[in-house]
């Protein structure tokens, strides 16, 4: 028997263990059909790709999942690999499988103009199939899973990608979806491959914890169970180190060793019902000393995934803090597979029933929010809905609403309806009348104050809202109720930026052919349209600006690529030289060069980098001859370099310079500003977001602003400007910044 036979049949007796009366002929047909489909094909490890599928089936199964996803998940490649398509499956093995394998595949038939255009659209068309059926994520959740088990076969470039990629958007979603033991072990699983580095030594000091203190952990849990069977409870008690990931977060953002953490400790104790939670909380705290301010009671206010447990912290007579968790079972299996453990008690549910349940609210609310929004924007905003930091508080009819940390009165009042944010005049919070910049607390009981003749929100509150939620309701009601003001004031800001950018509006009108390509790179059919956007805050003036002078340029490269051949063709003809001597205009000849620069065709001329503009190999340059350090190398965008500044008398020192051809050693030191929301933890993600792209980091300096940003400093070394576009596209990503320019640009 074969590989893929013998892991099969593994996988039909784990499946009959849980559910004995499983249609195994059903199930066995998919694995046959899957195994046909993919035939020769191997995964990177060198396996039959057959073997993937059935470990995706295993995942599946240990949910305790119904068979119809263990099938789906057997077939989920098939549509996306292979010859197979939907109609085929749905007539072997229904329409409900059919869909749940098309809603896991990617829309990889389709072109896009960028990579940000391509990761928006598979993870719309994703939560699009979610809300129809929860059974989608999670299958997509089990796949991702193995991949990023089996990670170690692929090139770092694509580790790195998947990792980061995981950890900004199906970690998240498991999060949501309260499956806490699957987001811990792919949190672990990208770290490994972010931070190899900060991974192992974070995984050694819990190594050397664990037998330091492995008898104390043991100590305590019979201490405890001793206890409160002695008190006539029946429990189960079992202690545990946090995940890796969050000491690492912890070690990492508050600068901390491991043995300054706190709540490194954690201690579970599951009881048969609520009442006996509360009991085991009054016996652990007659035990040991509580620590103030750390009890929290998610069994009386749940969390929006569900979840729910009394959290403790307590000191014992060592002096070490720990935490204790105590939830009876079904809570227990709640936490750790969230929507996987509820859909067991849902499996009676009409299909067509399952997206409207509460639990999934937040995926209709993003796809709502979401519909226009430009593709990094809906990406960055997605890892920013999902993964934010919680604080519950209450309406005054006692309703719970969950929203990000920091929230204000504005993102409450949007949260219950948007005509109760369009509508809002002010608020009350506990009882007392508070300002919109409030920042809302665990348990506030908040009121929001309406009035039929209010104005519509202010353009200012877009800045003092946390939710993107919020933000985007917002948005909506400025691009519907104010199209006109809009257009006027996404002009002037166009204009401005256009300045800028050293660009005048005649460049971008002077053909409407042209006109029509730059507004297609910006995704606009219009300039009404566009200003419009930038007007209601849709679309910045500076990235609409930043994409039409890249697509300007790529036209303008490819104009001059179309001269030099038909140069070229002339000279085949005529013979005459391409560009005569003192010729003007005529560029450097780009060759080999120590120094990476090539000055009026010498290449052994002492060259120093600007500091104030930093160019690297792929911007246009500029030199300026200096009076003993040689020539000066500057971006043609450079302020310092801008024609109009130039004095009359240094006419002559200004030359025309080249990049030559760079060693593939050869690196380039460039600086980067970033601005930013202020926040916890901001200059790790920045950290983590260039450990990404694999670049030399050689300083990176943060401060605060007194207006609640944060300004962000680096410099690095890069081989090229595509490194460092790269690098600019993915900082631009983290979470709470929304500008990285370069120095001097």
């Amino acid at each position: 028997m074969d590989l893929a036979h013998t892991r099969y049949e593994e996988l039909e007796q784990h499946i009959l263990k849980i559910n004995p009366a499983a249609d195994t002929g059903r199930i066995r047909a998919a694995f046959e059909y899957a195994d046909n489909h993919h035939g020769p094909q191997l995964r990177k490890s060198g396996e039959p790709y057959i073997i993937h599928p059935i470990a995706v089936a295993e995942i599946i199964n240990e949910l305790e999942l119904d068979q119809d996803s263990i099938i789906a998940a057997l077939l989920h490649d098939c549509i996306e690999d292979t010859d197979s398509t939907h109609d085929e499956i749905a007539r072997l093995f229904g329409a409900q499988v059919a869909d749940l394998v098309e809603g896991v595949t990617k829309l990889t038939r389709m072109q896009y103009t960028s990579r940000e255009d391509e990761q928006m659209e598979n993870l719309r068309k994703m939560f699009m199939a979610m809300a129809k059926d929860v059974r989608v994520i999670l299958i997509k959740l089990c796949d991702r899973l193995h991949n990023m088990r089996t990670l170690q076969y692929q090139s770092d470039a694509k580790q790195k990608e998947k990792s980061l990629e995981t950890m900004e958007v199906y970690a998240p979603i498991a999060h949501r979806l309260g499956m806490q033991k699957l987001k811990w072990e792919l949190e672990d699983l990208s770290l490994k491959y972010l931070d190899p580095v900060g991974y192992h030594d974070v995984e050694q000091a819990l190594r050397d914890l664990t037998t330091e203190n492995s008898e104390f952990l043991e100590r305590m849990q019979k201490q405890i169970e001793e206890r409160l069977r002695a008190d006539g409870l029946q429990c189960t008690v079992y202690g545990r180190l946090k995940h890796l990931y969050s000491i690492y977060r912890k070690m990492y953002a508050q600068n901390k060793t491991i043995k300054e953490i706190f709540d490194i400790y954690a201690f579970r104790v599951m009881v048969d019902d609520i009442p006996s939670c509360y009991n085991v909380l009054g016996c652990v705290h007659d035990m040991f000393k509580p620590v103030l301010g750390r009890f929290k009671d998610y069994i009386g206010t749940p969390k929006p995934n569900g979840y729910q447990s009394l959290h403790t912290t307590v000191v014992g007579r060592e002096g070490i803090p720990f935490e204790i968790q105590i939830r009876t079972w079904q809570m227990h299996q709640t936490a750790e597979y969230g929507v996987a453990a509820h859909w067991k008690y849902k499996q009676g549910m009409a299909n067509q029933n399952l997206g409207t349940e509460r639990e999934f609210e937040w995926v209709r609310k993003l796809l709502e929010s979401q519909q226009d929004a430009d593709p990094d924007e809906f990406v960055r905003t997605l890892r920013v809905d999902m993964f934010s930091d919680e604080v519950f508080v209450f309406t005054p009819n006692g309703d719970v609403k969950s929203l990000p940390a920091g929230a204000t009165p504005i993102d409450f009042a949007y949260s219950i309806h948007s005509a109760v944010g369009n509508s809002m005049t002010g608020a009350r919070v506990n009882g007392r009348i508070v300002t919109f910049e409030t920042p809302l607390k665990n348990g506030d009981i908040v009121e929001i104050i309406t009035s039929k003749n209010a104005h519509g929100p202010s353009r200012d509150w877009m800045k003092i809202c946390k939710s993107n939620e919020a933000r985007n309701k917002i948005r909506q009601w400025f691009k519907k109720e104010r199209r006109e003001e809009n257009i006027a004031t996404g002009r002037a800001m166009f204009e401005t930026e256009l300045k800028h950018a050293g660009l005048s509006i005649a460049a971008i009108t002077a053909t409407s052919d042209l006109t029509d390509t730059l507004l297609r790179r910006v995704r606009f059919g219009s300039l009404d349209e566009l200003y419009a956007a930038i007007g209601y805050g849709g679309m910045s003036a500076q990235k609409a600006v930043g994409r039409m002078k890249e697509e300007l340029t790529r036209l303008g490269r490819l104009e001059r690529q179309r001269a030099e051949q038909e140069a070229l063709r002339t000279a085949a003809t005529t013979g005459e030289a391409i560009f005569p001597a003192g010729k003007a205009g005529a560029a450097p000849k780009p060759r080999h060069s120590d120094n990476g620069i090539i000055v009026e065709g010498l290449d052994n001329c002492m060259v120093k980098f600007s500091k104030c503009c930093t160019p690297v190999p792929g911007d246009p340059v500029v030199g300026f001859i200096t009076k003993g350090y040689g020539v000066s190398i500057h971006r043609q965008d450079c302020p310092n370099a801008d024609p109009s500044r130039r004095k009359p008398e240094e006419a002559g020192r200004w030359v025309k310079v080249a990049w030559a051809q760079a060693g593939e050693d050869a690196h380039f030191r460039t600086s980067l500003e970033i601005s930013a929301k202020d926040r916890d933890g901001l200059t790790l993600d920045v950290a983590m977001a260039l450990s990404a792209q694999k670049v030399r980091l050689n300083n990176i300096s943060a401060r605060s602003q007194p207006d609640g940003y944060a300004m962000v400093n680096l410099e690095m070394s890069v081989k090229d400007k595509a490194e460092l576009s790269a690098v600019i596209n993915k900082l631009s990503a983290v979470p709470g910044v929304f500008l990285v320019r370069r120095a001097g640009g």
